[in-house]
């Protein structure tokens, strides 16, 4: 028999919606916690987000969990009897799991609460535009600020019983990259009269992937890579237009501060050999998850002592997260929950083990009560 929120997880896995769109997953949330006691819940809605604050017995602190919330535009190929049912829409990188365990969570401490309080984010839109710093400034989190901040992200790699972690950094700095070129079309047999951004465009990426190898330290680490390419209408015609799109980066905001710069003197450059025009757009950046170093080394300590999870001590990654920006205002850490899977995050064929949402469960459960203790 599933548990309730394996259960809850492939409804939710069947919704995905994208940043500031989750109307169903705001619902279909706000459905599971009005089933609960309500004597120490209170709830508020934030744009598509939801806070749910639970009192404890005597606080003295206050903790926060945070989940996110929406999907990916990718069409899914799992093959699984619980498929997304919006079209070209899935749950990819694993925030069905982490709003199930959220519940989980807001479901045990409701039927038994701890000294402390407790503040469960339900967060929109971390795949973006972004939603953590938005709602870090919202006037719903004001008066319910943690003290403390902790999250987790599934991890493909591991297995089911892994947790990893390290104190400092865990993910990335990281931002989007557009690059729209604009330039003189014409006919394929005169070439002479006409300014080809095809040919812009690819001088452009081959600039492009010299800047970490001849910029940044190579102790240092970053990353620029260019994903997709637009341009022309047709096979005789001189492509006016190009578009780059990509994604930078870096281990450190000074590396991602060198790497536009950088960007755009090679825009300049493009500028001047091709006469034309290039504008850079910087979409979304997000600020490195930085582990609070006490707090996380407490936490791995604490692991040590459990018979259920095996602890490793990780490397950084080069993924993006914007939880980053709870933990620039807020002490805390993330961990990554091994979930045994071939397939990476944002894959079409991703299929966590669910056997890792109860013991995410018990082990958040479980530190948050020691932590109150």
């Amino acid at each position: 028999m599933l548990s309730p929120f394996v259960e809850l997880r492939r409804q939710l896995h069947q919704i995905p919606e994208p940043g500031f769109q989750e109307f169903k997953t705001q619902q279909l949330l706000l459905d599971q916690l009005a089933k609960l006691p309500q004597d120490r819940l209170t709830i508020r809605t934030w744009r598509t987000g939801i806070l749910v604050y639970i009192k404890g017995l005597n606080p003295s602190k206050r903790f926060g969990y945070r989940a996110d919330m929406d999907g990916l535009p990718i069409t899914e190929e799992t093959g699984l009897p619980f498929p997304s049912q919006h079209p070209g829409y899935m749950h990819a990188c694993g925030h069905d799991f982490h709003m199930s365990i959220g519940m989980g969570v807001v479901t045990h401490f409701t039927e038994n609460p701890i000294q402390d309080d407790l503040v469960v984010l339900f967060q929109p839109a971390e795949e973006g535009p972004g939603g953590a710093l938005p709602m870090l400034a919202a006037e719903e989190l004001q008066d319910w600020m943690p003290d403390q901040m902790v999250a987790l992200h599934i991890a493909p790699e591991y297995p089911v019983g892994t947790i990893a972690v390290r104190p400092e950094i865990l993910f990335a700095n990281t931002s989007e990259l557009f690059i729209d070129l604009l330039g003189k079309g014409g006919h394929a047999a005169y070439p002479h009269q006409a300014n080809d951004m095809i040919i812009a465009a690819t001088q452009m990426v081959g600039q492009l992937q010299t800047i970490v190898s001849r910029n940044v330290n190579p102790l240092d680490s970053a990353v620029i890579t260019i994903g997709k390419m637009e341009a022309g209408t047709k096979q005789n015609i001189i492509a006016e237009k190009a578009r780059l799109e990509g994604t930078i980066r870096t281990l450190s905001a000074a590396s991602m501060d060198k790497i536009k710069g950088r960007i755009e003197a090679v825009a300049a450059g493009i500028e001047a050999s091709f006469e034309c025009q290039v504008a850079i757009d910087w979409g979304s950046n997000y600020r490195q998850v930085y582990n609070d170093p006490a707090l996380t080394v407490e936490f791995m300590d604490w692991l040590r002592g459990r018979d259920n999870v095996t602890l490793y001590e990780c490397t950084e990654a080069m993924t993006g997260e914007d939880f980053g920006y709870f933990l620039e205002k807020i002490p805390g850490f993330m961990f990554w929950l091994g979930v045994d899977t071939p397939h990476g995050l944002h894959h079409a064929k991703l299929e966590p083990n669910e056997d890792a949402i109860d013991l995410a469960i018990d082990t958040i459960t479980a530190y948050l009560r020691y932590k109150s203790s």
